[in-house]
């Protein structure tokens, strides 16, 4: 009697379902939460990427559109004028390559040498590396005001004033490599010991196993100083206009501030014109090496 009573509560006892828990029902639930987000980033880009609109879009206005106040999004009759008296005014395509050229030899440079450098703190074993590895470090501590008349007198006691090589040099050999040789030493840090021994038993040498081994494997912290160093070299200012001296051999940073009417003012819509076409290369270096970059950063702090 007791049994079917049993029997008869359990079958008419009633279970919820489980909840579910598929992929496609946490997809559901996590897609409103998206909307948000992707919303909310939209949102905080609006200050970072107004400027450049703004900058771009002003190269086609007149000046009196320019100062106009409030501003306007969109010029009222576009022109590209401004844009041929970017080269009419200045020798803008042999500035341009000067920045160019320099940029990409103090990027290759800088890679190729901060790569064996940060390979031999992290990986070699000698007396005094810490300490030497600190004395490195310094030269970020130290700003390139301080350094720059002694570096005059010595590009100017070698006949090197008014030419592109202490703008190629300084910077390969000098502080902002510094930088670089921290990135690189904290990628090889990370790279497992095995792949050194591996190398050893195919009779590698150090350079070798440099070479064939730790150098492809680091892209990502590549990719993370060429980003550095492109925007250092490309953006340099202070050096050209102590060491360069005639037109054209200024780079744009120095080309941009020449553009002036014959009072001293500046030509506003060709100014802007000149700018929108130096953040060209920028843009393209970081959407190519964007993954890289950021992988690079964050692999740099693995391991100490």
């Amino acid at each position: 009697m007791k049994s079917d009573l049993v029997d008869q509560a359990v079958g008419e006892t009633t279970f919820a379902p489980p909840p579910d828990t598929t992929p496609r029902s946490r997809q559901a639930r996590r897609r409103p939460w998206r909307w948000v987000l992707i919303a909310v980033m939209a949102v905080a880009c609006v200050p970072f990427l107004f400027p450049t609109w703004w900058m771009a879009t002003s190269s086609m206005k007149t000046t009196s559109e320019i100062l106009r106040v409030p501003p306007t999004l969109w010029p009222a009759s576009p022109s590209l004028e401004p844009y041929r008296q970017v080269f009419e005014l200045q020798p803008f395509a042999q500035q341009y390559w000067n920045s160019l050229y320099i940029a990409l030899l103090v990027t290759l440079g800088t890679i190729l040498f901060s790569s064996m450098a940060g390979y031999a703190f992290a990986r070699v074993r000698f007396p005094g590396a810490n300490l030497l590895f600190v004395l490195v470090l310094v030269g970020l501590l130290v700003p390139i005001e301080v350094t720059i008349v002694p570096l005059f007198r010595m590009v100017n006691s070698v006949g090197l004033i008014d030419t592109h090589w202490p703008l190629v040099l300084i910077p390969i050999f000098g502080a902002p490599s510094v930088l670089a040789t921290f990135i690189m030493r904290q990628f090889f840090l990370a790279l497992p010991a095995e792949l050194e021994e591996a190398g050893r038993m195919d009779g590698l040498t150090r350079f070798g196993i440099f070479w064939r081994i730790a150098f492809p494997l680091a892209r990502p912290a590549v990719a993370a100083v060429a980003i550095f160093m492109f925007l250092k070299s490309w953006n340099m200012y202070l050096e050209p206009i102590v060491f360069l001296s005639s037109r054209e051999n200024f780079t744009l940073p120095q080309a941009l501030t020449q553009y002036v009417d014959a009072y001293g003012g500046p030509i506003w819509n060709v100014q802007l014109a000149a700018t929108t076409l130096t953040v060209v290369p920028v843009l393209v270096v970081f959407i190519f090496a964007q993954r890289q970059f950021i992988q690079g950063l964050a692999q740099t702090g693995l391991k100490g």
